[in-house]
């Protein structure tokens, strides 16, 4: 239609000069044009194209070449065959490229066919030009249509792309919206400027708990012990919007003696593509019922420990007194001292116990008084003293490799060490299977080796071996203390305990202890210390390999 105005207008306005200036030439011929161009352009405007074939678009434009083929024939010299310019483009655009070569060929045909019946006698430039501009502006509105074509169809094809792209993040997103919304555990999204984007049911509950009896103030926030006031500071999103992370931080809210909830809080950082911070995620678990157990639990141990303290320590007493008895005979005073040493050692390892489960910590009180000692000695008294019990299970304990070496520790401690993880090797070890044991050392460092070939642990129990409480297999008796008091105990002594394992094969741990005084051990890696710990071992007894 634009195209048809176009020409209209141009028509009206050659009409018009034509009219005013007296243009010589066949107006006859030439108002039969015009006539014809508004006929066209009237019925462009009326006609319904829509609901016609692609073809009857064609139509106008075919006329119109025609049109102005009658006002080219009335005014020869007067150049108006460039009006053929609006009919070409229009076909060659709504027709591709039939309607190119079509109206080309027409125009072609026609023009010529006016200059021979005109019979014009001189060959000039501008009778060539005409056709041939006429060519070129056709082919570049052909061209441009079918690039614009192109570049239209790729734009639908990303369109309907983005729209499946959009229609599947919303699906995804409705999908993690339910998924957030179907866990017991509260999740929140802070965005790098510090506001809460995303948050989910959970989170809201947990929220919804904690605000106090008014109504609108929340409850008061406690430390991981329950009774020390947390600072706003300290709180775990102000933690999290400062960029911290943390994992489960117990918070308690409600004052001590009213009811209370314990949150377990965990924060992440979040990045995008790029790399860039993206905000953190916020994680909060309700383990009100799991902490009130633990505290259970470890009144429950203090109370037995300090129960079983006191007559300990009566015992040691009047041992005491029976070993400052004159006349004893020589055989009866070493059981009695041996039953002293027994007695002391037990209440130095409930002492233990109670430092142990107390709900504050995770690492026990050790006090120690190192000196030199005879490292293969203890280890050998500590063998003997539970070879019975290695009997009843037919477990033989090899101390071939236990050499003479002394290091800078706490007998009585280093004592206990070794009787936990002797002890340990003989429950969790295979029933008619072996312990063995090796002692060795240089002037930096000296070693204690246990292995067994029992169970094994698999490399997440390894992770939680020294936690408190933990038991890797709930079948064997034990409370969970013993290894967690050996870890606190070498370390008092600067050493460490390095452990290896294979399930169905067996665990090795490895005892690393300064070998004389005012010595600092050097960093070593672990899987390298238990290959050499392995290298001497007697061969043949055991081909289990261990792993740090």
């Amino acid at each position: 239609m634009l195209q048809q105005l176009m020409l209209a207008v141009v028509v009206l306005a050659v009409t018009a000069f034509a009219i005013i200036a007296a243009v010589p030439g066949d107006y006859t011929i030439f108002f039969v044009g015009v006539g014809m161009i508004f006929v066209l352009t009237v019925a462009t405007v009326l006609i319904p194209w829509n609901s016609l074939p692609a073809w009857a678009i064609g139509v106008i434009p075919a006329l119109d070449i025609v049109a102005i083929l009658f006002i080219r024939i009335a005014f020869p010299q007067s150049g108006l065959a460039l009006l053929w310019l609006f009919p070409v483009m229009w076909l060659s655009a709504s027709l591709g490229l039939l309607g190119y070569i079509a109206s080309n060929l027409f125009i072609w045909v026609a023009y010529w066919w006016v200059i021979a019946a005109g019979q014009e006698s001189v060959f000039t430039f501008a009778l060539l030009l005409l056709p041939v501009v006429v060519l070129a502006v056709s082919t570049g509105a052909f061209v441009s249509v079918r690039r614009f074509a192109a570049q239209r169809k790729l734009l639908d094809k990303q369109a309907l792309v983005l729209g499946q792209s959009l229609e599947r993040t919303q699906h995804q997103e409705q999908l993690v919206t339910q998924v957030l919304d179907s866990v017991d555990f509260g999740v929140i999204r802070i965005s790098a400027d510090g506001s809460v984007t995303i948050t989910n049911e959970a989170h809201a509950r947990m929220q919804h708990a904690l605000v106090g009896p008014d109504g609108h103030h929340q409850l008061p926030a406690y430390d991981t012990d329950g009774k020390t006031p947390l600072d706003p500071e300290r709180m775990p999103l102000a933690r999290a919007r400062r960029g911290e992370v943390f994992d489960n931080q117990i918070v308690w809210f409600g004052a001590p003696d009213t009811t209370r909830r314990a949150l377990s809080v965990t924060a992440r950082r979040l990045r995008d593509a790029q790399g860039a911070d993206a905000g953190v995620v916020v994680i909060s678990r309700d383990v009100t019922a799991e902490r009130t157990a633990l505290l259970a639990r470890d009144n429950v141990v203090a109370s037995v420990s300090h129960e079983l303290r006191a007559p300990l320590t009566a015992i040691v007493g009047y041992l005491d007194l029976a070993l400052e008895t004159d006349g004893i005979p020589p055989k009866v005073r070493g059981d009695l001292e041996v039953a002293t040493q027994n007695a002391e050692r037990m209440i130095q390892i409930i002492s233990d116990i109670l430092s142990a489960t107390s709900s504050s910590k995770s690492t026990v009180d050790v006090t120690i008084s190192p000196e030199n000692v005879d490292l293969q000695r203890l280890v050998l008294e500590s063998a003997a003293a539970w070879e019975p019990t290695a009997h009843e299970r037919r477990i033989t304990i090899f101390t071939d490799d236990v050499r003479p070496t002394h290091a800078y520790v706490d007998p009585a401690r280093m004592r206990q060490v070794a009787d936990n993880l002797i002890s340990n090797a003989i429950k969790y070890g295979r029933e008619g299977g072996s312990v063995q044991l090796a002692v060795y050392g240089d002037e930096t460092a000296s070693y204690l080796l246990v292995r067994d070939d029992g169970i094994g642990l698999s490399a997440e129990d390894q992770n939680r071996l020294f936690r408190r409480f933990f038991r890797a297999h709930t079948d064997v008796g034990g409370t969970g203390l013993g290894l967690t008091i050996c870890r606190d105990i070498v370390r008092a002594h600067g050493g460490e305990i390095i452990v290896g394992s294979e399930q169905g094969v067996g665990s090795a741990f490895l005892v690393r202890v300064p070998a004389q005084v005012d010595v600092t051990l050097p960093p070593i890696d672990p899987e390298h210390a238990l290959n050499m710990s392995g290298a001497i071992t007697t061969a043949g007894r055991s081909d289990m390999e261990a792993t740090a």
